[in-house]
């Protein structure tokens, strides 16, 4: 009796604990991305889901802050700019410490940078440079190989304004 009432509800909470700790669980939906742009009231929040619905980039590349090649993966800034009707000539993107850089719209072509959300297949997390980074395919054009492009791969994304 003394078993039944007092270690069989412990027994069972720690058998809750373990199979929800253990358990692959859908992530509950909450932005990953915010973007602000002029005239418009509120901001376009943007959710993993959203970001796996647009088409989708594979970038192969090498960079300065990982070990070998890396495989990122990612929805293109062009793809980007072009769903949300950004016109402006630059845009600021700030990272979850408030560290901004600006990239000028013209980098927003087929074969440019992607705002990458998975690294060799895995969802980025905040300690892995995540959620979100803009990389350039540094390896795949040599331009792209220079101090203003490693500057502007901003990692810990979390939002994006356009300049007015």
């Amino acid at each position: 009796m003394f078993f039944t009432t007092v270690f069989r509800p412990i027994a069972v909470a720690a058998t809750l604990v373990f199979i929800l700790a253990t358990t692959s669980l859908p992530a509950l939906a909450e932005p990953i991305l915010t973007v602000k742009s002029p005239g418009s009231d509120r901001p376009v929040t943007l959710e993993r889901v959203d970001l796996d619905q647009l088409p989708r980039e594979v970038v192969r590349t090498r960079t300065i802050w990982t070990e070998g090649l890396v495989e990122f993966e990612g929805v293109s800034l062009a793809t980007l700019v072009a769903e949300l009707g950004l016109t402006a000539g630059e845009l600021s993107f700030v990272a979850l410490n408030d560290y901004a850089v600006t990239i000028p719209l013209s980098d927003a072509v087929a074969g440019g940078p992607i705002i990458a959300d998975r690294m060799n297949g895995e969802p980025m997390s905040v300690r892995d440079k995540g959620p979100l980074w803009v990389i350039y395919p540094f390896d795949s054009n040599p331009e792209y190989q220079a101090e203003k492009y490693y500057a502007r791969s901003i990692w810990q994304l979390h939002r994006i304004e356009s300049a007015l």
